[in-house]
């Protein structure tokens, strides 16, 4: 199948690949059959992929199998808390438009208890729609309809980006700011912040070179990976959220400033 997937109506979505059921040897693997009896695939990191339209979830699921993940569905929003919680996906493939409450609503939910990755679909081209998916915690969208191999090529892009510094490497100081690259931590004035995993990596590609202003490619390039297309002011969404956990403010920064006609830089301050 190369079509494109996500057209609504759509009744010609055939070729689900075969599903493969295995005994459930956890909790965990117990609650993923229960969400979705049949579909347990154990070979490799758990997504939990959550659309109301069932025939697009199978069809995605069936691409993400074939790659070699395991897959769980969800076809509302209460559903996929449920078992986000249950089975602790690395990375949850989430529609915007959903029963139950929204896409929205689950990822804010989400972001409470799990670090995973967030990959939002909308079928909207409604920059609002984004913006607010973003800031709520996901990492990346995808744009209805789409074509499955991008939607895979997406998945793996994101799971291949870095989540540890070395073991030697010191924490980096930039005035009241610490950010830990080993404990992935972050704290403004002593204070503890909580950012999602993709925050953390865009300060952490600002605070390792403090002096040097970075393009907002040059850091997709560092944060999303060479090969990530698509939007780049997504960079711009992840930078407001970011002064916004920090308690920065763009007009006088202390940690993040915007360099005109260029991107963003550390504020050498701090």
């Amino acid at each position: 199948m190369t079509g494109l997937l996500g057209t609504r109506g759509s009744s010609s979505i055939a070729g689900h690949g075969r599903r493969v059921a295995h005994p459930a040897r956890d909790q965990g693997r117990a609650a993923v059959s229960a969400g979705y009896p049949g579909r347990v695939h154990t070979s490799g990191p758990r997504i939990l992929v959550v659309d109301d339209e069932a025939a697009l979830a199978k069809v995605v699921a069936s691409y993400l199998e074939r790659e070699g993940f395991e897959v769980a569905l969800a076809h509302d929003g209460p559903t996929a808390v449920a078992l986000a919680r249950r089975t602790d996906p690395v990375l949850v493939v989430l529609d915007l438009m959903l029963p139950g409450f929204d896409g929205i609503e689950v990822c804010r939910q989400l972001r409470t208890f799990s670090d995973a990755y967030v990959l939002m679909l909308t079928a909207r081209g409604d920059e609002v729609d984004k913006v607010i998916g973003l800031s709520v915690g996901a990492d990346d969208y995808v744009v209805k309809p789409f074509g499955p191999r991008e939607l895979v090529a997406r998945v793996r892009a994101m799971l291949r980006r870095p989540r540890s510094g070395t073991v030697a490497e010191a924490p980096r100081r930039i005035g009241g700011l610490v950010v830990d690259p080993v404990s992935r931590t972050v704290s403004v004035d002593d204070a503890p912040v909580a950012l999602t995993r993709t925050e953390f990596d865009v300060l952490l590609a600002l605070s390792e070179r403090p002096s040097a202003a970075l393009s907002r490619r040059q850091i997709i390039d560092e944060v999303w990976g060479p090969n990530w297309f698509g939007d780049e002011h997504i960079v711009d969404v992840h930078i407001r959220a970011l002064r916004r956990k920090l308690g920065d403010d763009a007009a006088a920064p202390r940690f993040v400033r915007t360099v005109r006609g260029v991107g963003y830089a550390m504020e050498a301050t701090g």
